[in-house]
């Protein structure tokens, strides 16, 4: 809200006590002034509701209550890293906002003008946003249009996320118009793009791809139309060339296209807050036995909150390897899992350790992860019970695109192990007793990525099974709600 637009001829007074100024900026749904409180004496920003002539009377009450739901969301928020709401005002049928003043470009004009971000700013931004969302999800908020355009940056580096007007609060009944989705293609998250209801996990995401666009510079979805930004998500993977280390890792752990493997806002924000502490260079490390996801000591709830940030930030950093291309000594190197319920990573496809391999996430078959092992269509079922082995996730690993190269046999282990141990240790799964299971990743071969006609298989799966050789009673993966 900076920049001078237009002053009003005769300054108007709202509700005999704030005078507007000069008008900072406007859009679809209304116009941003700079005001005086006359009462306390400050500066503050009032968004002006102003829809365009030709609205339909239903239409227009949904956006009116749209803008009173911003104010009412954004006034129970208390973050520093939240535009503080300070009054409504109602006044000859037209409704105003009355909000802290922030002398600050948008992210979106900050990049335009000045290109990408230093990594360590980045870092210290990501930390404010995701303490701003961690309160607005524990009140209850989703924001769902979290994006540059959204986000103010102070010259001291301090961010505002402003724009809670399409905000939703769990307690309040769906308000759309004509039944779209709300919010900005390239930051909306694929699980909103299948029709589910936006959540903390789509807020996320939707961060997940503002960070990405902050470190590289241009948006990592976004295309010429909204069909090919829509296609984008759901099938392309951003390729990072500016962040490593943990940086990467966040950004790629907000990305996962599963919101149940997706990074949280306090595992996120928790990783880049002990990277601040224990600064690393981001390149020359490689990997040792005890920085390397350990399946079988997988912290449970009660474990130490130092040893579970640690091996949550393992994982993603060896799944980011792959998408940044090896961010560590240029080179990946692998540390085979130590863990008890974990076994060795086998191959499918042609000349792989297991040839054939149809089956998809959650479902189950008979027969045993092992070399020549064969999993058909035909003998996949999707109700798992008294079954031998269950595929408990799938991922695409770097999209379906025909033209990618493939990654090679190292990489794509390294990045099916994590995967793979990651869900395993998620609460994603659920059985019994987990002691008694487990579990191992496939990954295509060359030849099944890139085959010499028809379509290429780019996908990891997972594979879960009773250790004791017994049938699984029922499905492991628990379903969403």
């Amino acid at each position: 809200m900076t920049g001078q637009q237009g002053v009003s001829a005769q300054p108007r007074v709202i509700a005999g006590r704030y005078t507007l100024l000069v008008e900072l900026g406007r859009g679809g749904m209304g116009v941003v002034w700079r005001a005086q409180d006359n009462v306390i004496g400050r500066h503050v920003a009032i968004k002006e509701l102003h829809l365009p002539d030709g609205v339909p009377t239903e239409e227009r009450h949904v956006l009116e209550e749209r803008v009173l739901r911003e104010a009412r969301a954004a006034g129970r928020l208390n973050d520093p890293a939240v535009v503080t709401v300070f009054d409504v005002v109602v006044e000859n049928r037209m409704t105003y906002i009355v909000m802290e003043l922030v002398e600050a470009a948008t992210l979106s004009t900050l990049i335009n003008r000045q290109g990408p971000m230093p990594p360590e700013r980045v870092s210290s931004m990501a930390q404010q946003l995701l303490s701003a969302l961690e309160a607005a999800h524990a009140a209850g908020i989703v924001h769902r249009d979290v994006k540059p355009g959204n986000i103010m940056v102070r010259p001291d580096g301090r961010v505002k996320l402003t724009d809670f007007g399409i905000a939703q609060a769990v307690d309040d009944p769906r308000l759309t118009t004509s039944g779209s989705l709300i919010g900005s293609p390239a930051y909306m998250a694929p699980e909103r793009i299948h029709g589910h209801e936006a959540s903390p996990a789509s807020d996320l995401w939707a961060l997940g791809a503002t960070l990405c666009y902050a470190i590289e510079g241009v948006s990592p979805y976004e295309r010429s139309s909204t069909a090919s930004t829509l296609n984008a998500i759901m099938n392309e993977v951003p390729r990072l060339t500016r962040a490593h280390g943990v940086l990467a890792a966040v950004i790629t752990g907000l990305l996962m296209p599963d919101p149940m493997a997706r990074l949280n806002g306090p595992q996120a924000r928790a990783m880049l807050e002990r990277q601040a502490a224990n600064p690393t260079p981001p390149h020359g490390f490689a990997p040792t036995q005890a920085s390397t996801m350990h399946y079988q000591n997988a912290p449970r709830p009660k474990a130490n909150k130092a040893r579970r940030i640690a091996l949550v930030t393992a994982a993603v950093l060896a799944a980011a390897a792959v998408f940044t291309g090896g961010f560590f000594a240029h080179k990946w190197i692998a540390t085979p899992s130590a863990g008890a319920s974990a076994v060795k990573t086998l191959s499918y496809g042609e000349n792989g350790d297991v040839p054939v391999f149809e089956l998809y996430e959650g479902y189950c078959a008979d027969g045993k992860f092992a070399l020549a092992a064969q999993f058909d269509s035909g003998s996949a079922v999707s109700e798992c019970n008294g079954h031998d082995v269950q595929v408990y996730a799938d991922s695409s690993a770097l999209g379906d695109n025909a033209k990618t190269t493939y990654p090679g046999a190292e990489a794509l282990t390294t990045y099916a192990e994590s995967f793979c141990g990651m869900y395993f240790d998620s609460n994603r799964i659920e059985y019994t007793d987990k002691g008694k299971l487990k579990h191992g990743a496939l990954v295509p071969t060359a030849k099944a990525w890139k085959p010499d006609k028809g379509s290429g298989k780019h996908n990891v799966y997972c594979l879960v099974w009773r250790e004791d050789g017994n049938k699984l009673e029922k499905s492991v993966i628990v379903k969403d709600s």
